[in-house]
């Protein structure tokens, strides 16, 4: 199984930021990359639509409020892996309250493709995301 793991500090404190990302169905308000977000299942499974018209959905597998993350798996999206279990986490940043440490990780099986190609396909997607996050809160 493979995995990887991008953090970027963003200018806002933990709690705006959990207040932006911790809803499962809000990936538009801040991820350009996602278009829309429909939820299913009483909020527990998102279907995407990327600006490709790609269909991608995720179904929640952990949620914690007062420790600021959740965990959600793919369903389906055109993406080469199977047995991807992703975390989107937001930490505290000692001494200070009005930044925030937020962390996207993932671990999956590469499935038509090398290992390599498929960390590295998620690593982009993470480093972008985070850095669409700092922008939207920086705005």
């Amino acid at each position: 199984m493979a995995s990887t793991s991008v953090s970027r500090v963003v200018p806002a404190s933990p709690d705006k930021v959990w207040s932006l990302i911790g809803g499962f169905d809000t990936l538009p308000d801040w991820l350009p990359y996602i278009l829309e977000s429909t939820a299913l299942e009483g909020g527990r499974v998102r279907r995407l639509t990327n600006p490709d018209g790609d269909v991608i959905a995720e179904r929640l597998v952990d949620f914690n409020e007062a420790e600021r993350h959740y965990s959600y798996a793919i369903l389906e999206a055109p993406f080469p892996v199977n047995g991807y279990v992703s975390t989107l986490r937001v930490h505290g940043v000692p001494g200070r309250d009005d930044v925030a440490e937020v962390q996207w990780s993932g671990r999956f099986n590469a499935d038509g493709a090398t290992e390599d190609e498929v960390v590295a396909l998620f690593t982009g997607i993470y480093a972008d995301g985070l850095d669409a996050l700092h922008k939207t809160l920086a705005a």
